[in-house]
């Protein structure tokens, strides 16, 4: 009993080891988390000692973790969460009222459902109504005063001054390498809905060196990725959806701009649980390094 008094796990040194997993490595993890390599190295081995046990695995192309450490892992998720739950319950005023939020789909299935389900218990006098549709679709709801905030898809050079980022990614046109594309004719385009930015781009902005085609249109990544690995045509996808043979194309075809995934507020949205709510998700993601999103 007196050795596991003596005994303690910092969150600070949680927190590091969780930005390692999330991100793939102490480098990366240091990065996200704004520490030099070295600070985030000294929290792991102070951890180590402290429980006598080797968290990181130190062979070359080995497991990242040691099994003690996939174990760790597993209770510094719930520990984190229950420490910024607490942090959150003991510090805020209690609030009241309604919000308006709009979300992707894609960050609808992340870590901000859990964030918004702990909002809800936190603050049970604040009723928030939540609506998923695309991105384009968020944005004009947001400039016609629909929602009150959106967690919105964009390219980074359309992210305004006050827009809290999340996370950014690439955006590349890609192809399955069985899939030959004729110098001279269309290229032929598997593209998302009428509702979706990147085919504006790309038939807009991005048809300056090229003339597309489109043979395939879905609303889904899902949809677009099994069209693309059925080497029916080029599309643009982002880091996450590509996988397997796809093929990044690098010539004759413009450069995509890249991306960003921001909360926006509507332009006189002035609501204190829309700012606390904003505050709460900023916190959670930025001790994880960024929105975590499913590929």
């Amino acid at each position: 009993m007196n050795d596991l008094n003596s005994r303690r796990l910092e969150i600070d040194a949680l927190k590091a080891l969780s930005a390692i997993r999330q991100h793939g490595g102490i480098t990366r993890a240091a990065g996200a988390l704004g520490l030099s390599q070295s600070a985030v190295s000294h929290k792991i081995k102070r951890l180590e000692v402290g429980l006598d046990c080797e968290l990181l695995g130190r062979k070359s192309g080995g497991p990242m973790f040691t099994a003690a450490g996939e174990d760790l892992l597993h209770y510094a998720g719930r520990i984190l969460a229950l420490h910024d739950e607490a942090l959150l319950s003991l510090s805020k005023s209690p609030l009241s009222g309604r919000l308006a939020l709009g979300l992707t789909e894609d960050t609808a299935c992340t870590d901000l459902a859990r964030i918004l389900g702990r909002f809800r218990r936190l603050h049970p006098n604040v009723t928030v109504r939540t609506k998923v549709r695309m991105s384009l679709v968020l944005r004009a709801m947001l400039e016609r005063g629909e929602l009150d905030a959106a967690i919105v898809q964009l390219f980074s050079h359309d992210v305004r001054s006050n827009d809290v980022v999340l996370y950014r990614e690439n955006l590349h046109w890609v192809k399955h390498p069985e899939l030959m594309i004729r110098q001279e004719g269309p290229v032929p385009f598997l593209s998302f809905d009428d509702e979706c930015f990147y085919r504006q781009w790309a038939l807009d902005i991005g048809q300056d060196d090229a003339v597309f085609e489109t043979v395939f249109e879905c609303s889904s990544a899902a949809g677009i990725v099994s069209a693309v690995n059925a080497a029916m045509g080029v599309a643009l996808l982002s880091d996450r959806h590509i996988r397997g043979d796809m093929h990044i194309i690098t010539d004759r075809l413009p450069r995509p701009p890249s991306l960003a995934y921001v909360v926006r507020r509507a332009r006189k949205s002035r609501n204190t649980a829309l700012d606390s709510l904003v505050r709460e998700i900023e916190r959670d993601i930025g001790r994880h390094g960024g929105l975590v999103l499913a590929g």
